[in-house]
């Protein structure tokens, strides 16, 4: 039986050790058995925004596709195959090969071209050679009709004066004949040199296209640049580059070398929350990848439009935030999280959110006064998702019901001095505050 009474004495004591430190940890207290407290607090509080990101270099070098595939009418370019992601590679070091099935075609068609335009230069060229010698020729002929002309005249002196005259109009027609035809020369001539300009340019410019095509063709073997990590380009959608990936003339880039000395987390904050996002703000940085690890960062840039994400319905904006650590364990494309602190007071006065309650739009509390419960107005400032600071209407330690008490329609509430809102009706003979019972813990 000793046995027996020592071991209930155990069990109670230690029944009511758990009911003391229970209240004592949640500092809670009960009114009617329905209605629990919590003290007023004073330290830190802070206001942040959390979002879910992703780390990127806010520098990079880029490895692209050949810059002038637009000039060779190549419009779209398939990956035929790529090094694994995340490869170290040295200047020169082959990243990717792109698809020369079309751009082969193209280079036929140049090259007939060429051939083409080469064979209309000779051509032309013969037809010049020809036409010349000819002009030449009549250049002669009429030279030698101006001779005879000069002679006849000369052995006409002796002939009768018409004679004499058919000869002088012989000689002046031989004379303005060759004049004529050494013009005719001329024009002949520069019309020659301007065909052959024309087919020239013909010629040099399907020779352009075709060296232009094999510059494009060479530029199809992708190699990097600079030294460090392949980090592969996302498209559109959001997915990386892969092989068989499409490779717009417009957005040649395949991939980047990252500097991973300086990194940032990209996030989107939805339209609700980007009104307390400004540049300056400090941010708390987590990584899914390692959740032990915590770095700090500061936002850069607030984007001043929204836009609609993938596989998303509401509008969200585009946040940098610039890592202040340098860590090497750190990589492009890792999902982070951010906690942006919108607002911070390191001696605020703040309540559970649960404790505050709205009557005719005047904010107030039950709080706890002796061993009575008081309809108490309050002041408040910023909130967050658990807490809200009070500028006015309690003190340190004060204590307030999370909950609404029993007989809550017997309270008339106690306004503030000079406060600016409207005193709702109120009947002047209910009391300002319940009577508990002193043997309750909510009285202690």
């Amino acid at each position: 039986m000793a046995f027996l009474r020592n071991r209930r004495f155990v069990v109670g004591a230690l029944v009511a050790l758990v009911i003391s430190a229970g209240w004592l940890f949640t500092g809670q207290a009960e009114v009617g058995d329905t209605s629990v407290s919590a003290r007023v607090k004073r330290g830190e509080f802070s206001v942040p925004v959390t979002t879910a990101g992703e780390l990127s270099a806010r520098e990079s070098v880029k490895i692209t596709a050949p810059s002038n595939a637009r000039q060779a009418e190549i419009y779209q370019i398939r990956i035929a195959s790529l090094i694994p992601e995340g490869t170290l590679v040295k200047p020169g070091d082959v990243v990717a090969q792109l698809d020369r099935s079309e751009l082969a075609s193209k280079q036929a068609e140049a090259a007939l071209a060429l051939e083409k335009a080469q064979a209309v230069y000779e051509q032309a060229m013969l037809d010049s050679t020809l036409t010349l010698s000819q002009a030449r020729e009549e250049i002669r002929g009429f030279e030698l009709a101006l001779e005879e002309a000069r002679l006849a005249k000369e052995q006409s002196v002796y002939e009768p004066p018409t004679v004499q005259r058919q000869t002088e109009i012989d000689l002046e027609r031989a004379d303005r004949a060759l004049t004529q035809g050494r013009l005719d020369y001329q024009t002949r001539t520069e019309q020659a040199r301007a065909k052959m300009r024309e087919v020239g340019a013909d010629v040099e410019r399907e020779r352009n296209k075709l060296r232009l095509v094999q510059e494009v063709m060479e530029g199809f073997t992708v190699t990097a640049p600079a030294e460090g990590m392949v980090i592969y380009q996302k498209e559109w959608n959001g997915r990386k580059r892969t092989v068989g990936s499409q490779i717009s003339s417009w957005d040649p880039t395949v991939a980047t070398l990252p500097d991973l000395s300086q990194m940032e987390s990209i996030t989107y904050v939805n339209e609700i929350d980007i009104r307390k996002v400004r540049e300056g703000q400090p941010v708390t940085i987590t990584l899914d990848s390692d959740p032990s690890k915590q770095l700090t960062g500061t936002v850069t840039s607030v984007a001043n439009v929204g836009e609609q994400r993938p596989n998303t319905d509401a509008k969200v904006f585009e946040v940098l935030i610039a890592v202040a650590q340098t860590d090497t364990t750190l990589r492009p494309g890792m999902t982070t999280g951010n906690s942006i602190v919108t607002f911070q007071d390191d001696d605020a006065l703040f309540i559970p959110i649960e404790a505050l309650n709205s009557e005719g739009g005047i904010p107030f509390v039950y709080k706890h006064v002796g061993g009575s419960v008081r309809k108490q107005e309050v002041i408040t400032g910023a909130m967050n998702d658990i807490e809200v600071v009070v500028t006015n209407g309690l003190e340190e330690d004060d204590r307030v019901l999370l909950s609404i008490p029993p007989n809550r329609d017997d309270l008339v509430l106690q306004r503030l001095p000079d406060s600016p809102v409207i005193e709702p009706d109120s009947t002047s003979d209910r009391p300002e505050a319940i009577e508990l019972d002193p043997s309750s813990d909510s009285a202690r």
